[in-house]
C-alpha cells in the first residue's frame, strides 16, 4: 500500500509540475506578445519617410542612429567574437576542465557577465574618453560594448563546445587527424548552432544598450557620424532622447524600427545557423 500511495503521489507531483511548466510558458509567451503588440500598435502609424530618411538636423530623424547602431555592432562583434570563441576553444580543448585555473576563469567570466552595464560605461569613459583622449566616439563605445559582451560569448561558446560528444573527437583522432583540424572540421561545425546563438545574444545586447553609450559616445542625435572616431547615437539612445525631450510619437516609431531590426538580425543568424548545420550534414 505504501508503494502504491508513493507512486500515486509521484504521479500527482509530476502532473502538477507539468501544468506549472505549461502555465509559465504561457505567461512568458503572453508577456512577449503583449510587449511586441504594444510597441507595434503605438508606433507603426507614427512611422514616416521624414523620420526614417529625412534631413537630419532640421527635423527628428533616426538615420544617424541607424548608421551609428550598425557601426557599434560591427566594432563590438569584430573584436569580441574572435576573442570570445578563441578563449572558449582554449578553455575546452587545451586545458583540464577540472583544474583550479579553469574554475577561477569561469567564476571570473560569470562575475563579469553579471556586472551592471553602467559599470562598463564608467570604465569605457575613464579609459577611452579620458585616458586615451578619444573623447566621445563610436570606437570607444564599440570597444566598451565588446568588453561587455565578451563574457557572454565565452560562456555560451564554452557550453556549446562541451556539449559536443567526445566520440566525435576520438573518432577524428583515430583517423589520424590533428587536434587543430579536429577542432575546425569536427568540433566547431558541431557546435555552430550554439555559437551562433551566443552571437545573437551578444548583438541583441549591443543594439539594446543605452547606459554604456551615454558615457562613451555621447548623444549627438542630429549629426551623421563621419567616422568611428566621431560622436554619435544609436536607436536605443534615440528612444531615450525622444521620450525625454517631448517627442513621444518619434520614440514609439523608433521602438518599432529597433524591434524590426532585432527581428531581422535574429532571422539572419538563424539562417546562418541552419546553413552551417547543413554544411556539416546535420539534420
Amino acid at each position: 500500500m505504501r508503494k502504491i500511495n508513493r507512486h500515486k503521489s509521484q504521479i500527482a507531483l509530476y502532473s502538477s509540475l507539468k501544468w506549472i511548466s505549461r502555465i509559465c510558458t504561457a505567461v512568458s509567451l503572453v508577456s512577449l506578445l503583449a510587449v511586441v503588440l504594444y510597441v507595434l500598435i503605438n508606433g507603426v502609424d507614427k512611422l514616416s519617410i521624414q523620420l526614417l530618411f529625412g534631413e537630419y538636423g532640421k527635423y527628428p530623424s533616426i538615420l544617424p542612429a541607424f548608421v551609428g547602431t550598425l557601426e557599434l555592432v560591427a566594432v563590438a562583434t569584430i573584436i569580441a567574437v574572435p576573442i570570445g570563441v578563441a578563449s572558449a576553444i582554449f578553455l575546452v580543448e587545451y586545458t583540464n576542465n577540472k583544474s583550479k585555473i579553469v574554475k577561477y576563469i569561469r567564476v571570473a567570466t560569470e562575475t563579469l557577465a553579471g556586472i551592471p552595464s553602467i559599470v562598463y560605461g564608467l570604465f569605457g569613459y575613464l579609459v577611452f574618453v579620458v585616458l586615451f583622449g578619444w573623447g566621445y566616439s563610436l570606437l570607444g563605445g564599440g570597444l566598451t560594448l565588446a568588453i561587455m559582451i565578451l563574457p557572454v560569448i565565452v560562456r555560451s561558446t564554452e557550453e556549446s563546445l562541451l556539449a559536443v560528444p567526445d566520440g566525435f573527437r576520438e573518432g577524428a583522432y583515430a583517423l589520424g587527424t590533428s587536434k587543430v583540424r579536429t577542432i575546425f572540421k569536427v568540433v566547431l561545425p558541431s557546435a555552430s548552432g550554439g555559437i551562433v546563438t551566443a552571437i545573437i545574444l551578444a548583438i541583441g545586447r549591443v543594439v539594446s544598450e543605452s547606459a554604456v553609450l551615454i558615457l562613451t559616445i555621447g548623444m549627438v542625435v542630429n549629426k551623421m557620424p563621419v567616422s568611428v572616431m566621431s560622436p554619435g547615437t544609436s536607436l536605443a539612445l534615440d528612444i531615450y532622447y525622444f521620450a525625454s525631450y517631448g517627442y513621444p510619437d518619434e520614440a514609439a516609431a523608433t521602438a518599432v524600427v529597433l524591434l524590426i531590426f532585432v527581428m531581422i538580425l535574429n532571422l539572419l543568424a538563424t539562417l546562418v545557423g541552419k546553413l552551417l548545420k547543413k554544411g556539416t550534414g546535420e539534420k
